[in-house]
């Protein structure tokens, strides 16, 4: 099922990610990523979040940021800096 990514967070050193997205149901989701730049084999899924569903886009953030332990900071730190 194809997926639509609605945002992306990263770390600020840039080793990893989640997406937000919305699925071609309607639901939405997020996922966890990693990368190692050393290896440069791009981004792997890390969080085994993908199969959460959500009918509200807000709801997979909420979600987001209380299992992936370094997004709730960066994003308040992304807020401070507006």
């Amino acid at each position: 099922m194809p997926l639509l990514v609605l945002s992306s967070f990263e770390t600020f050193d840039g080793d990893r990610c989640v997406d937000i997205f919305e699925r071609e149901d309607g639901t939405f989701g997020f996922e966890e990523f990693r990368r190692d730049p050393e290896t440069r084999t791009g981004w792997f899924r890390v969080g085994n979040f993908e199969r959460k569903i959500f009918s509200e886009r807000g709801g997979a953030l909420v979600s987001a940021r209380k299992n992936v332990k370094w997004l709730d900071p960066v994003l308040k730190r992304l807020t401070e800096q507006r």
